[in-house]
């Protein structure tokens, strides 16, 4: 049903990465979709989501966000309260119990937490997010310095399944030479009128390395691929019509 991420994270810092398995819905969301977008049955999401927080105890019903591949990092305390999901691709708190959550299907979920437990963030970041610097901009919100912070990379499509085009080579490149080292050729099809290039891309490999530059070491990679593992997670790029997983993280209540 879920995962913990397995990293050296403070005791009183919760997180897990739900699977597809143990819910309720019926194929193609087959079975523990947490997302309500995807024109799944609403009352069997909540049931999962229900699910999921009898199972893992959590402490609050987590802030879903409205993801759009954005650059917005939303603060969150524990007076956030919205009537709907808010438009962002990435929360952070330093307030306890208070749940961060972002879901995906081949996007990268990223978890980030200071070594003194004191504040959490949740990331979702496409390809588009991450060239918007979605990951630096919830880096640069949080109030501790980046080198205290350490980082959980889940389940997403790995550099072995994702196909891209010349725009998105380009748009990393653009940023930094350094980037065109997790793009890899793949083929070159060319006409009288054209030519196109594939590449295949790491988006683990893009998002530690500008983690890395801001100044984190800490950086701890699951290496689980959603694409290939259709009995574990959900992937677009596979099947188009899915659900999708989500990544946690909270900060756990003090007790005397």
């Amino acid at each position: 049903m879920f995962i913990i991420p397995d990293w050296p994270i403070p005791k009183n810092i919760k997180a897990l990465c739900t699977t597809r398995q143990g819910g309720v819905s019926k194929a193609p969301f087959d079975s523990l979709n947490m997302a309500t977008h995807v024109e799944d049955v609403l009352s069997d999401v909540m049931q999962n989501r229900a699910l999921i927080q009898q199972k893992a105890n959590l402490p609050s019903e987590p802030v879903w966000l409205n993801q759009q591949h954005t650059d917005i990092a939303l603060e969150l305390t524990n007076q956030s309260s919205f009537a709907e999901p808010v438009i962002a691709d990435a929360s952070w708190t330093q307030s306890q119990n208070v749940v961060c959550v972002v879901m995906t299907a081949d996007c990268l979920p990223i978890l980030l937490t200071d070594k003194q437990g004191s504040c959490v963030a949740a990331i979702h970041a496409g390809w588009k997010g991450l060239a918007d610097k979605i990951v630096s901009q919830t880096i640069q919100k949080m109030p501790v310095e980046p080198s205290e912070l350490m980082a959980w990379i889940g389940p997403a499509i790995s550099a072995r399944q994702f196909e891209v085009g010349q725009d998105v080579f380009d748009a990393f490149a653009l940023q930094s030479s350094d980037n065109t080292q997790f793009f890899y050729q793949q083929s070159t099809q060319s006409s009288t009128k054209f030519q196109t290039v594939k590449y295949l891309a790491d988006l683990p490999g893009l998002v530690s390395l500008e983690m890395q530059k801001l100044g984190l070491t800490q950086i701890h990679k699951s290496n689980l691929c959603s694409y290939e593992d259709n009995e574990q997670f959900f992937s677009y790029r596979r099947h188009g019509k899915t659900g999708r997983m989500a990544s946690m993280i909270w900060i756990e209540e003090s007790r005397c």
